[in-house]
């Protein structure tokens, strides 16, 4: 899906929660999936201005779950390190968004080039 406005953070928040629920997700993990879809959606709008979210289940042997890929064209992150450090903002924002993101998820992947735009994969397992 495409994330090009407010309304569409909106949408895909709203797609990974009907998405989760339909695997089995509980109404709290629900809410941690929504929750960081909405960051990384928002930060395509932020620094990107737009890009897209693909949202899926995903099946490894012996579990089950939920994964979301976005990617944009933007400017690319020049220190992906110091971006996933709590604080760090280069938007006057808390800072919080990426590792809080990266907190929540069970697996959560960044990848990122200067000029290069941003690809983000993040996985989250059914208990």
């Amino acid at each position: 899906m495409a994330i090009e406005r407010d309304l569409d953070i909106v949408t895909a928040r709203q797609t990974g929660r009907e998405l989760a629920a339909t695997c089995g997700f509980s109404r709290t993990d629900q809410t941690i999936i929504a929750l960081a879809i909405s960051e990384i959606a928002r930060n395509i709008i932020a620094y990107a201005t737009r890009g897209y979210m693909m949202l899926g289940r995903v099946y490894e042997p012996g579990r089950r779950g939920i994964i979301i890929i976005a990617r944009d064209d933007g400017p690319g992150i020049a220190d992906l390190e110091l971006a996933m450090r709590d604080g760090y903002s280069t938007g006057h924002s808390l800072g919080v968004g990426l590792p809080g993101t990266r907190r929540v998820m069970d697996e959560f992947e960044i990848v990122s080039a200067t000029g290069a735009g941003t690809t983000v994969t993040m996985k989250k397992w059914l208990r």
